[in-house]
């Protein structure tokens, strides 16, 4: 990759950092699929510390993450509620139906967001013609959404909802990180309520592989045994949990630049004609906008000939990242080569 490209598609493009690289080069590792890879065993400590949860499972991917959550969650032939713009529901290419044979129902939020009262009228009473209803799923920070927060009184009265009818609970935090940064609110207190959660390294955190679920010591255990039947057990894999483990380390605090970032990119985008955007609601690293003389492909078509990459997510909506592979010099030169584009 160009040093002189600016990739805003997402912040999974991050690439390991010279010092990250050299904790990976020198990670002691054993068999995980045994138990015994100590880097793994490491991390996986560490994040079930600041999750405030008894265990955590280190996997490949957010999806596997999640779709194991499902899978321990459930039985074939469950249901699961879900928002219907969530990761889940939209990015894991249908993972509930095949991997784990339940129905998604989804809630329609705002902006990702939707209230215990939207989740009260989902409940429906025991009868043989409807699937149980087994899993509430959360999604903080939400993708979709742009990147938005859940407030935490909110996610309480929700779980709350969800618990009094015996319906457990996963939250998908694969950017809980971010989160927890923009909010000052821990990332044990934004989870306490879930019986589940899931995160990832490799999105601002910059690792370049893997994600956790966390949970119970016999939901772990559990887990463990379906992330072998996923296909997720992965020998010396210390090699990369080191790059996550550096990452959860060193990295955590220094996603408040990012929010920075993102904040003057929508700043700066907000003072430009033929653009809808309202930087009031960039609460983290995503920057969602509307161009209106062009269609977001063609938009993303011009900025690539300037070796700026952005990704269309509707026909006339753009979704711009931050992350560490950005700086202020980088996005001050985007703003003004869409100044430049729309005139």
């Amino acid at each position: 990759m160009s040093n002189q490209r600016i990739d805003l598609r997402s912040d999974t493009v991050t690439r390991p950092t010279a010092a990250m690289r050299k904790a990976m080069a020198e990670a002691e590792v054993g068999d995980d699929v045994l138990g015994d890879d100590p880097t793994i065993l490491e991390l996986e400590r560490l994040t079930a510390e600041i999750l405030g949860k008894p265990a955590a499972l280190f996997v490949p991917s957010g999806t596997m993450a999640n779709q194991l959550a499902i899978r321990c969650h459930t039985q074939h032939g469950d249901e699961i509620l879900l928002e219907a713009q969530s990761h889940v529901n939209w990015y894991e290419a249908g993972a509930p139906a095949a991997l784990s044979g339940v129905n998604c129902r989804t809630i329609q939020g705002v902006r990702g967001l939707f209230t215990a009262e939207q989740v009260r009228a989902e409940l429906r009473p025991a009868n043989i013609h409807h699937a149980p209803t087994r899993l509430l799923i959360l999604e903080n920070t939400h993708n979709r959404g742009g990147g938005s927060i859940w407030p935490l009184d909110q996610m309480q009265q929700v779980c709350a909802v969800a618990h009094d009818a015996g319906i457990a609970t996963h939250l998908d935090g694969a950017r809980l990180w971010n989160a927890s940064i923009a909010s000052g609110i821990s990332e044990a207190d934004y989870v306490k309520h879930f019986d589940s959660v899931s995160v990832c390294f490799s999105k601002g955190l910059g690792a370049p592989v893997g994600s956790a679920l966390a949970g119970s010591v016999e939901f772990i255990q559990r887990a463990r045994r379906f992330r072998k039947q996923f296909g997720g057990g992965m020998r010396q894999s210390g090699i990369i949990a080191a790059g996550a483990l550096y990452a959860l380390k060193h990295h955590r605090l220094r996603l408040a630049d990012d929010h920075l970032l993102a904040r003057q990119l929508a700043t700066g985008l907000s003072k430009l004609n033929h653009l809808i955007i309202k930087p009031e609601t960039v609460q983290t690293n995503m920057v969602y906008f509307d161009v209106l003389t062009m269609t977001a492909a063609e938009m993303a078509a011009r900025l690539q000939q300037q070796d700026i990459l952005m990704l269309p997510t509707a026909s006339h909506t753009l979704r711009a990242v931050t992350s560490l592979e950005v700086d202020a010099e980088k996005i001050n030169r985007t703003i003004d080569v869409i100044r430049q584009i729309v005139g």
